[in-house]
């Protein structure tokens, strides 16, 4: 089903051979009551989806002293989940296909609450297991929820795909500023505190469950497809400009949150207040990732806007090697704004190039497949030119650099077509 038809910033949708788009009758998705709960399910589940695994940042101190840990294994904590988003988003389509998309996205909130359960045991090798088995949730769910809002939200995917990154963001931010204040508060160790997050994944659990009722069973047919779901997709270049987009701002993303604070630290700022710039970066891409989509088609182009949030992040790059304490508020809300943006465009992509939820669910894989291995790799690399160079300066310039290429396929992942593939 193609999106809402051609708007005034956009024309009419292709296909990426540059054939016009096939004549079809959009499903109508959700409407009413039922679009209202479904809204409200998609903005909990997406909730989860970095609450269990940011929190780990802020005690990773304590981690450390309790567990004996060195800082490359409590790094490896960060690290696996992102991998874990790679590697198994190839398997969530198939997931969403043999068992339909409310189970699926049930199940991994029944992943996210065994992983964090798994954490309560005094024991690092449980430590890694709950993490890895959370980031298998997440994984699934990345993947599901845009296909999720294609199939149920078709003409208002600008506002859906806005509130689930905001949520992504609002998520990231919640559990960075809470989790030492509550541990503090309650006297709670770091296993019962990284615990906590998952009444997050229960109370998901308990509004999602109603939706099982609400899709029938798939098909044999649909169920024997999902081997091969869609042909001829690693072949589209617009589906790799996509891939491409999600990717490079992934790497800028966490590359960026991975090393912020300690450049702080090191131009002189306190470790306190270089966190909490960290946590008032998120703050501000909240607002950021709920804007952007809202306004493409209807005061920006996506291109333009891709162009705009890239901008943005070079000018708080060039901010912090200017004056990294001086103007850290405005550096961070400039990044903040720019990263937010960023990544709402990578989902809009995502659900906006697709045809219909079947294309949308591949392209998500596809997307974060290589898109958060490639995440994955950002903060090692960014360390390694920091070492090798003996300061921020060069780190931060790789960064700025790479906002070219992210720029250029961001503008083709505008283009209003469709992905080709069968």
């Amino acid at each position: 089903m193609p999106d809402p038809g051609p708007t005034a910033t956009e024309g009419p949708i292709a296909t990426a051979a540059e054939a016009p788009a096939a004549p079809a009758t959009p499903a109508p998705g959700v409407t009413g009551r039922r679009a209202l709960y479904v809204a409200v399910g998609v903005v909990l589940l997406a909730l989860n989806l970095r609450p269990a695994l940011v929190a780990v940042s802020p005690l990773a101190g304590t981690i450390r002293e309790d567990s004996g840990m060195s800082a490359a294994a409590t790094s490896l904590l960060t690290a696996l989940p992102l991998l874990c988003f790679g590697l198994l988003a190839p398997v969530a389509p198939r997931l969403g296909r043999r068992f339909g998309m409310e189970r699926s996205l049930l199940g991994t909130m029944v992943l996210i609450c065994a992983g964090t359960a798994l954490r309560l045991v005094d024991s690092v090798v449980a430590l890694f297991a709950g993490t890895v088995v959370i980031g298998a949730g997440i994984a699934v769910a990345n993947v599901l929820l845009p296909g999720l809002i294609k199939r149920d939200f078709p003409t208002r995917s600008g506002l859906m795909t806005g509130l689930y990154s905001m949520s992504l963001f609002g998520g990231a931010a919640l559990a960075a500023g809470v989790t030492v204040p509550v541990q503090q508060a309650a006297g709670l160790s770091w296993q019962a505190t990284l615990a906590c997050w998952g009444s997050l994944a229960v109370l998901a659990i308990v509004f999602w469950l109603p939706q099982l009722r609400s899709r029938t069973r798939v098909s044999a047919a649909a169920a024997r497809q999902a081997a091969h779901p869609v042909r001829g997709l690693w072949r589209d270049p617009l589906a790799w400009q996509v891939t491409g987009y999600m990717g490079l701002q992934s790497l800028s993303y966490y590359a960026a949150a991975a090393w912020l604070p300690t450049v702080l630290e090191d131009a002189g700022m306190s470790a306190g207040d270089a966190g909490w710039m960290l946590s008032f970066s998120s703050l501000l891409g909240i607002a950021g990732s709920f804007l952007g989509p809202v306004i493409v088609g209807r005061r920006l182009r996506a291109g333009v806007l891709a162009g705009i949030g890239a901008l943005l992040c070079a000018a708080g790059f060039v901010g912090l090697l200017a004056a990294p304490v001086g103007g850290a508020y405005v550096w961070m809300t400039l990044l903040g704004l720019g990263q937010g943006a960023a990544i709402s465009l990578a989902l809009l992509f995502i659900v906006q190039r697709a045809p219909d939820a079947r294309h949308t669910a591949q392209l998500s894989s596809m997307a974060q497949c290589f898109g958060y291995v490639l995440a994955a790799t950002g903060p090692a690399v960014l360390g390694a030119v920091h070492d090798a160079s003996g300061s921020w300066t060069v780190p931060i310039v790789v960064l700025l650099v790479l906002l070219v290429p992210q720029i250029v396929v961001g503008w083709g992942a505008a283009r209003p077509r469709h992905v080709a593939g069968r």
